[in-house]
């Protein structure tokens, strides 16, 4: 019938059941181990004795150890008028009040060190000042002496159980402990230090006193919430600190990657277009040939379906190298543009570009020197991508200034130099650049060659590469190396 009624949603609720919901064993035995750890966790805390130095001043240096010698100075402060509240208040022995006065003074002093066990020092001299005091107070001595009974005409009622000096050093220590101590440590502390307190005041009590327990506790909170609150303050700035420094590792990271999947997207159609000549020239070899052997066919077929599967390969390669290109705002060229499918650039195309500058606002001249080679494709589209990557840069950074392209032929390989004048307009921000000389480098860095970048004397810059024609020719010497100074004019 329990059954029908849940089936049934009109029927109402099932009847309840007669024994209560029985709790797994494992969930309970959870449920008390959590306060467990929590309290053994907390009493590890209060009974720690390692801390970290109260940091000093970074600057400036001469006032590296100020804090140290703030606290040292307050510390005796509060042990000299402690000494004298405790005899003239509490009318205790001049050598009690004196341990005890110093021995307060001593607890700000070990907070710098020790958080923790100065808490419990300056603790245990409240507890026994006050018991002393009250004793004092009844007429019972125990052994402890104490002065003649102050003038019946005095009106001054002393503090108790925590004198004016003492919360003051207890509120020291306890502000060092929560700068340098988790949370769960300095709220056990504090409430601790108010049990005590309210067990002395509530429980036990005394006459002729004006009772501090409540001021005391309120002080010590807050001190406690302004110590925690400066300590997590300083934590957050530390791991803000941190995690800048890994965003800006990731970002240089992810900077370079990019880099080089852009350079081997455009490298794809070079290394695709050497693979589709090879698949040609192996399917018409068996033509050129009079009655090819039937093993020359089979190599030649062979040689035919690899370099097919090459190319569907570097397409699937492409796929995943391919990414959305940057934007050309100037209207150079940069990047691949709206038309991600045309042929690579060459050297062939640099009138264009330097059109395409010129018409952007800049002065463009242009110098090509030595006997004119053909050169590898990869090494011919690399130098025209340095050479549209420094004109862009001029025209984001030089504003109104003269540019000079030089274009030099050697045996070994191609030297490009572009060379801008000191810009004769406001430089606009271009938020967003910044990674082109990366880009250049790593081009440079591909091939074997060399990039230098540098300012020039009269205030413009300069980028100077040499591009080898081939990786195992060694490292360039003599006038193959790039020069990126240009003429102080």
């Amino acid at each position: 019938m329990d059954e029908a009624r849940q089936a049934d949603p009109g029927s109402g609720p099932p009847f309840p059941s007669a024994s209560p919901p029985s709790t797994s064993p494992a969930s309970a035995s959870t449920a008390l181990r959590r306060p467990r750890d929590y309290f053994r966790a907390l009493r590890a805390d209060l009974w720690t004795i390692a801390a970290d130095p109260l940091p000093p001043l970074s600057r400036p240096r001469l006032l590296r150890w100020l804090p140290h010698v703030l606290v040292c100075a307050v510390a005796l402060m509060l042990a000299l008028a402690g000494t004298e509240e405790i005899r003239s208040g509490y009318h205790l022995a001049p050598g009690l009040s004196r341990v005890l006065g110093f021995l307060q003074g001593g607890a700000v002093v070990l907070a710098l060190r020790r958080p923790v066990p100065a808490w419990w020092l300056s603790l245990a001299v409240t507890v026994v000042s006050a018991e002393a005091a009250r004793i004092a107070q009844d007429g019972v001595a125990y052994g402890v002496s104490v002065l003649p009974s102050p003038a019946p005409e005095s009106s001054i009622t002393p503090s108790w159980p925590w004198t004016s000096q003492g919360i003051m050093a207890c509120a020291v220590v306890l502000f060092l402990l929560a700068l340098r101590v988790s949370v769960r440590a300095s709220i056990g502390v504090l409430a601790l230090t108010a049990l005590v307190t309210y067990f002395i005041q509530g429980i036990q009590g005394a006459t002729s006193y004006s009772p501090t327990g409540l001021l005391a506790v309120l002080v010590f909170a807050t001190v406690v919430l302004v110590g925690a609150a400066l300590r997590g303050r300083r934590e957050a700035r530390t791991q803000l600190v941190e995690q800048a420094s890994l965003t800006a590792e990731e970002r240089a990271r992810r900077t370079v990657l990019e880099e080089r999947s852009r350079i081997a997207r455009e490298l794809h159609d070079v290394v695709a277009h050497h693979m589709s000549v090879i698949s040609i020239q192996a399917q018409v070899a068996p033509h050129l040939v009079e009655n090819p052997s039937e093993e020359l066919r089979e190599n030649l077929a062979g040689i035919r379906q690899n370099a097919l599967e090459a190319l569907t390969e570097l397409r699937r390669v492409l796929g995943v190298l391919r990414s959305e290109d940057p934007q050309d705002p100037y209207g150079i060229g940069s990047g691949t543009g709206d038309a991600p499918d045309s042929p690579q650039p060459t050297l062939a195309r640099l009138d264009a570009l330097v059109e395409n500058t010129r018409a952007a606002g800049l002065t463009v001249l242009t110098e090509i020197s030595g006997d004119a080679r053909p050169l590898p494709p990869g090494v011919e589209l690399s130098a025209y991508r340095i050479i549209q990557e420094a004109l862009s840069n001029a025209l984001r950074h030089a504003p109104g200034s003269t540019v000079r392209v030089e274009l030099t032929h050697f045996p070994r390989g191609v030297q490009v130099r572009v060379i801008n004048s000191r810009p004769q307009q406001p430089v606009p921000p271009s938020p967003g650049a910044g990674h082109g000389l990366l880009g250049m480098r790593e081009r440079a860095a591909m091939l074997g060659g060399t990039l230098v970048t540098s300012e020039t004397s009269c205030g413009g810059y300069a980028v100077a590469a040499f591009l080898p024609r081939s990786r195992d020719q060694g490292p360039a010497t003599g006038d193959d190396l790039p020069h990126p100074t240009g003429p102080r004019d």
